[in-house]
């Protein structure tokens, strides 16, 4: 299949799960009073996003049961001892977090958009901002409680719900930490990235495991394989920032440069010889050039550190699709492929 045509199967396959997750947050997460806070709290899940970390849930989901996809239904789904439980809840729950650590991020780095719309402090005030995330992270306790799995299994669901938050939270603070250090290394980042970023993306991909009651290796192999592409999805946009156009991405190209923030790229090229502090004029950074930025781009391509960054993508692609080993060949199983695909190809 050509690149685009995954891309196409990727996106169509996200966007099917995605109404029907759009439909089930409004129902696990409906506006009540204090009307400020629910409205708050729901802002950045109207706004939008592709869903993609619940699409890869329900996708798992269909996956494990080997069922076609839409001819089940999510909220009585088969699990692997004949009962049904309530996958479209876990999904919601994943999104609830991602939407809660995106308020946050935005209160600390102090950003005026996220999604094409103000940010939650800018839209309302950073009080209600702070709420609103905290509400979003105990609402999504409360909802991943009515998958109505059996007792074992939905404890084992809320603990993995439970880790995924403070690894989170640990991954904010090295990268945060890593702002006022110079001596950070690739293997600190890539803990960082694993923390901060793909946890996520590894508890979307295992919980579906868990509350369906597949055995620990199926577990652990979906979560490998969550993590490995959750690695890969943040190194590709450290290349996108680079390489891809202002108006395409939606911010100014080489802003992590801009920032001085530490990337697999720029800790590569700091390895071989690049002084990375002085590519770009750090006494001005907000007038900075489009021709600084593709001069300090080019010095990057040109000791290998880009590539590099690419080929790290690929290989953690590669190997979290040989996860997926423990997975029925069906449908669902090779949407997980091209999901993983996607996540390093996107943007171009």
């Amino acid at each position: 299949m050509s690149r685009n045509a995954r891309e196409e199967a990727v996106l169509s396959a996200v966007r099917e799960r995605r109404e029907l997750v759009n439909a089930a947050i409004d129902e696990d997460l409906p506006s009540k009073r204090p009307e400020r806070l629910y409205e708050a709290s729901r802002y950045l899940l109207k706004a939008g996003g592709k869903r993609l970390r619940p699409a890869m849930l329900l996708l798992t989901a269909e996956a494990l049961a080997d069922v076609a996809p839409g001819s089940v239904d999510y909220r009585e789904f088969p699990d692997l001892t004949g009962e049904t439980v309530d996958v479209m809840a876990a999904a919601v729950s994943i999104e609830v977090i991602q939407s809660f650590t995106l308020i946050h991020d935005d209160i600390m780095d102090d950003d005026d958009l996220r999604r094409g719309v103000p940010a939650v402090h800018r839209e309302y005030d950073t009080e209600t901002a702070i709420l609103a995330g905290d509400t979003l992270y105990s609402k999504a306790f409360e909802i991943m409680l009515r998958t109505e799995a059996p007792p074992e299994r939905g404890l084992a669901a809320m603990r993995t719900l439970a880790e995924t938050c403070t690894h989170i939270c640990e991954g904010q603070a090295l990268d945060v930490d890593f702002e006022t250090r110079d001596d950070v290394v690739p293997d600190e980042y890539m803990e960082m990235v694993e923390l901060k970023t793909a946890v996520l993306y590894a508890a979307a991909a295992s919980l579906p495991a868990i509350v369906l009651g597949a055995d620990d290796d199926t577990v652990e192999a979906l979560y490998q394989y969550g993590l490995r592409v959750g690695q890969a999805f943040q190194i590709h946009d450290d290349v996108l920032d680079l390489t891809v156009p202002s108006e395409k991405l939606g911010k100014q190209r080489g802003s992590d440069l801009v920032e001085n923030k530490k990337t697999v790229i720029t800790l590569h090229a700091r390895d071989q010889g690049v002084d990375v502090e002085g590519l770009l004029d750090a006494t001005d950074p907000e007038n900075v050039t489009d021709a600084e930025i593709e001069d300090a781009v080019g010095e990057l391509e040109a000791v290998g550190s880009i590539e590099y960054a690419r080929d790290l993508a690929d290989d953690l692609v590669a190997e979290g699709k040989d996860h997926l080993s423990v997975l029925p060949d069906n449908e669902a199983h090779r949407r997980l492929e091209q999901v993983a695909d996607y996540l390093i190809e996107r943007g171009y």
